[in-house]
Parts: C-alpha cells; structure tokens; sequence
C-alpha cells in the first residue's frame, strides 16, 4: 500500500509542532545547522512505539556524534507525548501533530487518523536523503539511518 507523497531528494516540507516541553519546534530552524530524523509512530503506550523509540534514545550518542537531532512525531497530544516521554525516559522530544496537516503532508497519516510508522532523514539543506515507511507493526531499521547519515 502507497502511502507517502514524497521521495528521496525532495525538499521536506517545513513544520512547526509543539514539544514534549510545550514549545514550539521548526524544522527549518535546523537548516544549516543539524541533519533531522522524524520517527513517525502510531500511537504513544503502544508496544511497538514503546520498542522502537527506546531503541533510537540507546543509540542517540550516535546520532548526537552525526550532528542529528531526533524527534518522535505521531497525531497525540502533547500531554500524552509528555508522559510517554518521561515513562521511557527520552531525551529527544516528541511533537505532537494533533491536527494530522504534517503527518498528512509526508504522505504518512492513515484513513483510522494516525500515522504509519516512518523514518525520514532530512540533511542539513531540509532535502530528505532516507525515507522507511512501514505498517505500524514493523520496525524499521535504524542502521539504514545510521549508514545514510554517515553519507552526509
């Protein structure tokens, strides 16, 4: 099933979301700056979600070392992003898309109103250089993010 509107190279579009600590994030704010990897997630408590964004906050040295800031990004609030957040201990922030219009304009928002699970790796000029999506049982891997960002 086709979801995604975008392909590798094409420039990401530009957001502003409100954080785990309730202020607003701007991925154009990081042109120039730092790469960026969105993690697209169904839904906060979920099984899945609560394996896949530990697995990036074990590895954010990594990231950190790639001059890659992470966020986590799905369709709930940000008062449940902020408990989920503090229950698996992140310290990336999660951004809450309440309204659907970002996770809808990367192609990823599914007709029941949350998205499928995604990876996007957006360099330091805002083109994405990787994109994973995935149903929301499957894992994507992220030792592709990781190989694609030592590329950049």
């Amino acid at each position: 099933m086709e979801y995604t509107k975008l392909k590798v190279g094409d420039m990401a579009p530009d957001w502003t979301m409100v954080g785990t600590e309730s202020q607003n994030i701007t991925l154009s704010a990081y042109r120039g700056q730092k790469n960026v990897v969105l993690l697209f997630y169904p839904l906060d408590f979920s099984p899945v979600c609560s394996l896949q964004l530990p697995a990036y906050q074990a590895r954010k040295t990594e990231f950190d070392k790639r001059d890659t800031e992470i966020f986590g990004i799905s369709t709930d609030s940000k008062w449940s992003h902020k408990a989920f957040s503090e229950q698996l201990g992140l310290e990336y922030q999660l951004l809450s898309d309440y309204n659907h219009k970002v996770s809808d304009a990367y192609g990823v928002l599914r007709p029941e109103g949350y998205t499928n699970r995604a990876v996007f790796v957006v360099d330091k000029e805002g083109v994405i250089r990787y994109m994973d999506v995935t149903t929301p049982g499957e894992q994507p891997d992220q030792s592709e993010v990781i190989k694609v960002l030592d590329t950049l």
